[in-house]
């Protein structure tokens, strides 16, 4: 199974979605598959269940550093899902 992050117009996670492997056998092929679905032209980003703080737990490669939390957002320089702050005073840790 593929997992999508459904992304608002400010890049922030709103939906996390499941497509069959056979529906989303690339992430292109998979953002079309959502959008013919739901009839609409919002950006899905693909996101690894398995990554997590850069680091894929099943010892595969990671991928966007981790999986895509509703109310994260996708920082599109990083290639990466970020997840929401804990705390007000969180800062990034980019190692």
């Amino acid at each position: 199974m593929a997992h999508f992050a459904k992304l608002d117009e400010n890049n922030v996670v709103v939906q996390v979605l499941v497509v069959a492997d056979t529906d989303a056998p690339t992430e292109e092929a998979g953002q079309t598959f959502l959008q013919n679905l739901y009839k609409n032209t919002i950006t899905y980003k693909q996101t690894s269940y398995n990554t997590f703080a850069g680091e894929h737990k099943l010892g595969g490669t990671p991928f966007r550093k981790n999986y895509a939390m509703v109310g994260g957002r996708y920082d599109q320089t990083r290639d990466a899902f970020i997840p929401i702050k804990p705390f007000a005073s969180w800062i990034l840790n980019e190692d």
